[in-house]
């Protein structure tokens, strides 16, 4: 696999949580009770998973090696991604601090809960098409093969490093099962 392709197995993983949280959204947007553990676990996952592992794969490693390549890393691709990791990371705070009030019975807290997870799942899908048909062509182009090899190793260290063994797996069965698969 290609470090691009290893990102994009890693956005089927988040679409599959995605899946999840848009259907636990409208579940409370309906008038449904608010889950408190599963929220829960989606806000783990997003913080765990996609943002400190993926994200800082892209940031940390990618997205370093394409700014090393010539690509700007103020405007362009690299730009609206960190633009939109940032976001993404501020409709998670809102979750986050919305969940307590809104399992609560706060009826604003779950206004705000809804809006931010809805936000943050179209935000996301369209943050990985972008990536996956626009930003990863273009990497694959700019990077040779000495690039991918570095890029590789150092997604593994990422692994390591920031999750632990074996929790990058515990992630995956995490995923499927809140996207009820």
């Amino acid at each position: 696999m290609t470090p691009t392709q290893i990102l994009m197995h890693e956005h089927e993983v988040i679409l599959m949580v995605l899946e999840g949280a848009e259907r636990e959204a409208r579940a409370i947007a309906a008038g449904g009770p608010v889950d408190e553990a599963k929220v829960s676990q989606i806000v783990d996952f997003i913080r765990n998973f996609a943002d400190r592992c993926h994200h800082g794969k892209e940031e940390n490693v990618l997205f370093a090696r394409l700014v090393e390549r010539g690509f700007p890393k103020d405007f362009g691709p690299i730009g609206i991604m960190l633009q939109e990791h940032a976001l993404g990371r501020e409709h998670v705070q809102a979750i986050a601090r919305a969940l307590p009030q809104a399992v609560s019975g706060d009826g604003a807290a779950r206004t705000k809960l809804v809006d931010s997870m809805l936000g943050y799942v179209a935000l996301l899908r369209s943050h990985i098409h972008k990536e996956n048909n626009v930003l990863f062509p273009m990497a694959e182009q700019a990077l040779s093969d000495e690039d991918r090899s570095m890029l590789i190793e150092a997604f593994e260290k990422v692994e390591r490093e920031e999750l632990g063994e074996g929790t990058h797996e515990r992630y995956h069965l995490l995923a499927h099962e809140l996207a009820g698969r």
